[in-house]
């Protein structure tokens, strides 16, 4: 009996991707060529793979769902948010606490901003998911960067037109007051906005499926988070549906030892682990 395979591509943009020169776009306004923010190492070959498990294995999924990663230039997690102590920038790559915030070492340019800024960090630190990371500024709406690696694109753009089918694309990121590394739920929901809430309706469409095929970038960060929230909240309460493709994954550099903490986790709740070459084995059975 054929199975009903649903695809996740977890964002799959070109700001996480380590793409190379004959791959970069010129910016007409300044004649440079396009560099991706917060490439990912590894990440354009696990596109290539991915884009190839789309293509060849395309008969046997049923539908693809596509988050992307989606911000505003100004937002908490980004260095146009952040001053140092006597107004300097703050580098990317920065973790920044409450304590350090209290104590002077970092404040919102904006003074009014800080005690927003402060209940955040204080909730985030409550839960402990996180430390706030000042990030380059990356996938903004509207951008380049923002796009989706063109061959995964141009894979799911011929499955759409094979099976008359459509990718959906599940924004996520553009409040400006909460990170937002799961397409599930923020890291600290913000009350007014539905958006960062928790998604059911998105957990429930994908538990639908036999089989919840995962890829995407980065392993380290939002395919881990958004991972996480599917497994604590389906329906069916059977992680077992869920299939890690891990050679389509790349953590951030500096990040390994988390990446590897979480494909272990997910194995030990039951998620599969599986390669692209088994998994398009899986799929052209499945066609």
């Amino acid at each position: 009996m054929k199975q009903n395979i649903h695809l996740l591509v977890i964002d799959p943009q070109n700001d996480f991707c380590d793409l190379p020169a004959d791959w970069l776009g010129i910016d007409a306004a300044t004649g440079a060529p396009l560099q991706p923010a917060l490439p990912v190492a590894g990440a354009h070959a696990d596109m290539l793979r991915l884009a190839g498990l789309i293509r060849e294995g395309g008969g046997g999924i049923a539908g693809i769902t596509v988050t992307l990663d989606s911000h505003h230039r100004f937002d908490i997690a980004h260095p146009t948010f952040w001053q140092a102590r006597g107004g300097g920038a703050v580098a990317p790559f920065t973790a920044i606490t409450a304590a350090q915030v209290r104590g002077g070492d970092y404040r919102p340019r904006d003074a009014a901003a800080l005690p927003r800024a402060l209940a955040y960090l204080d909730e985030l630190e409550r839960r402990g998911r996180y430390t706030l990371m000042v990030w380059p500024v990356h996938c903004e709406i509207g951008s380049w960067g923002h796009n989706v690696h063109a061959a995964v694109k141009a894979a799911y753009n011929a499955w759409e037109d094979a099976q008359a089918g459509l990718v959906e694309k599940v924004a996520k990121g553009s409040n400006p007051w909460t990170e937002h590394y799961s397409a599930i739920q923020a890291e600290v929901p913000d009350a007014e906005d539905p958006g960062t809430a928790l998604n059911m309706r998105l957990v429930a469409s994908l538990d639908r499926a036999d089989l919840i095929v995962i890829a995407g970038e980065a392993s380290s960060h939002c395919v881990k988070a958004t991972t996480e929230h599917i497994a604590a909240h389906l329906p069916s309460g059977r992680p077992a549906k869920l299939v890690l493709v891990t050679d389509c994954m790349s953590p951030v550099t500096g990040f390994e030892a988390q990446h590897q903490a979480f494909l272990d986790d997910m194995a030990a709740r039951g998620a599969q682990l599986r390669s692209s070459a088994e998994v398009r084995a899986l799929l052209a059975a499945n066609a």
